[in-house]
């Protein structure tokens, strides 16, 4: 079934006009105000000042000055959908380590965040943080996530990642056997080097699939799905990569191991699921 359409109401507001956020979008758009509430809490409507970024904006009786933009980013099926929490791991002050189910995206997109890591995090602790996210997971895809709190933070852990001073690791399904009980996948992806470690923990006959442990030194976009399926044994429940892989269970790729040395402490930190 296809995605519904988004719908884009914006408004700018005059210098007479003294009604709430809430109230202005309602009116605009047709909507009810209890609409309008559940669209603004879940992510889909921002602020746009004269000059600056734009930012969401949640709170339904907030009043605006003349001259800033409201946009209400309004897609049914986006605003319906649910998804599982995910988890703490860690909490290391600077940083938290989170477990990210499969379906969760890692930040919001203008038509909402509430099924989106950053968002699950600000909600989870009782003193909001600040949320900056440090690196990237499938959407389809679960497993280990880093989120930092500080600009501070954001920019060491991402320095981490830049520098390929991240040790992460995979458990992948894919479909067929190996020839090889371990290689490397070093096949260019969009014109950059990409690197791919593989060893066959088991394989299945009667599903005919194997279970593949996988290190990765780089990050490129669907590295491991597209090494995979370029090796003829695509990820298991891929919707995007592969043929004769489909699967009801999902994607079967779920990040297990994050090793690094802390920007902060210069201990060692080793997290795995």
């Amino acid at each position: 079934m296809s995605m519904s359409a988004t719908r884009i109401i914006s408004h700018t507001v005059a210098a007479a006009e003294t009604a709430t956020a809430c109230e202005l979008l309602a009116t605009r758009s047709g909507f009810s105000k209890g609409k309008i509430k559940d669209a603004m809490n879940k992510g889909a409507v921002w602020l746009v000042p004269p000059t600056g970024p734009m930012k969401r904006l949640r709170r339904a009786t907030a009043t605006l000055n003349a001259g800033e933009k409201i946009e209400l980013h309004y897609n049914e099926d986006v605003l319906a959908k649910e998804v599982s929490v995910s988890v703490l791991v860690a909490d290391e002050n600077h940083y938290s380590v989170w477990f990210k189910p499969s379906g969760v995206l890692a930040q919001g997109t203008m038509e909402g965040d509430h099924c989106a890591l950053l968002r699950q995090v600000e909600l989870h602790f009782k003193v909001q943080r600040p949320v900056f996210l440090v690196h990237r997971l499938d959407r389809e895809a679960s497993g280990l996530m880093l989120v930092a709190h500080s600009q501070t933070a954001a920019a060491r852990l991402s320095a981490l990642f830049q520098n390929n001073a991240v040790y992460k690791r995979y458990w992948v399904q894919v479909r067929g056997q190996l020839t090889a009980a371990q290689g490397v996948i070093d096949a260019p992806l969009d014109g950059k080097d990409a690197h791919t470690e593989y060893t066959v923990e088991s394989y299945d006959p009667a599903t005919d699939t194997s279970t593949l442990s996988i290190v990765i030194n780089t990050g490129r976009l669907h590295q491991i799905r597209r090494h995979l399926d370029g090796l003829n044994h695509p990820v298991i429940g891929d919707p995007k990569y592969g043929t004769g892989n489909k699967s009801p269970a999902g994607l079967q790729l779920n990040a297990v191991q994050l090793r690094f040395q802390c920007p902060f402490t210069d201990q060692e930190m080793d997290f795995s699921v």
